[in-house]
């Protein structure tokens, strides 16, 4: 009954931040100079024609108010420029597809890894495996996702010749999937190994070990759960972030997915789709925040959820 009354809690406060989203958003996108049809390659009087054709001469609050309108009849409007004329929900269905196929197995590498690796790392804190983890995982960290997709694309595909650039191509998914791993994975193995080396001295573990428990049962299985708090709490926008795709990987590898359009719809002035992928992602990570907070309590017994 307690989580109940959590989880509907929590629900209505997404509601009111997903409102405050779209209200700033909206406002700050319609403080950008120009319009959605500076680029079209027509004179001025059939430009005034498209910008009344979509309401774009009335007052902002007028415009907000009919958005509000329409998006509470799930209508996020139509494509201004990426795709002219075509529902955003169904461009932001499509991408999103494509982005997820790839998120997901990004994300499943990610925490593998980096879990393991932060195990590893723990057991052998200040010895050699230790330290060479500590090193790749902080250029991990460091690197701009543009220098891990190019350096990617030259040692394997130019050099090696391994792997396609082509994401259509058999195997086209492995470098994208790669850049978007990369960082994640280095931050969850520094983040499990901390959480490791903080819970390794509990006097729960001593009384495990004083039963004949081996290491592996005592560090994987007692000490490993009441570590992963830190790596859940991480775990929501990371989720969130890489489902949706990375604007690097996506437009260095020409993958057909969300990503592409967190940018493109800034740089085209396409409001409809700036609005739709903005709330999309938002809505998404409020709900993987959501999952996150209901994890802790079955992870963590004693964690109430007020």
């Amino acid at each position: 009954m307690q989580t109940s009354r959590y989880i509907v809690k929590r629900i209505l406060l997404a509601l009111v931040s997903l409102f405050a989203i779209i209200t700033i958003t909206y406002f700050l996108m319609n403080l950008m100079p120009g319009d959605p049809f500076m680029s079209e390659k027509a004179s001025e009087e059939n430009r005034a024609i498209l910008i009344a054709k979509y309401g774009l001469d009335q007052p902002v609050y007028v415009q907000y108010g009919k958005y509000l309108e329409n998006l509470l009849h799930g209508d996020m409007g139509t494509s201004y420029v990426l795709q002219k004329g075509r529902a955003v929900k169904d461009i932001i269905f499509e991408s999103f597809q494509v982005s997820m196929g790839l998120g997901v197995r990004a994300l499943l590498l990610a925490i593998v890894c980096g879990i393991i690796l932060g195990c590893i790392a723990g057991l052998c804190k200040d010895k050699l495996p230790d330290a060479i983890i500590r090193v790749f995982s902080s250029i991990g960290i460091s690197m701009p996702g543009y220098v891990i997709a190019s350096g990617l694309m030259i040692f394997l595909a130019v050099n090696l010749k391994v792997l396609p650039v082509n994401y259509n191509k058999p195997g086209g998914w492995v470098m994208p999937m790669l850049t978007l791993a990369i960082y994640p994975t280095s931050y969850l193995t520094r983040l499990t190994r901390a959480s490791i080396l903080e819970v390794m001295n509990q006097d729960y573990l001593r009384t495990e070990r004083a039963k004949g428990m081996s290491e592996f049962v005592v560090v994987f299985i007692h000490a490993l759960k009441n570590s992963l708090i830190p790596v859940i709490t991480y775990l929501g926008p990371l989720t969130a972030s890489i489902l949706t795709g990375g604007f690097v990987a996506e437009s260095v590898f020409s993958v057909p997915g969300l990503g592409r359009y967190f940018v493109s719809s800034i740089s085209s002035r396409d409001y409809t789709m700036i609005m739709g992928v903005t709330i999309f992602y938002s809505a998404l990570i409020v709900f993987m925040n959501l999952i996150c907070d209901i994890l802790y309590k079955i992870v963590d017994p004693r964690i109430q959820l007020d």
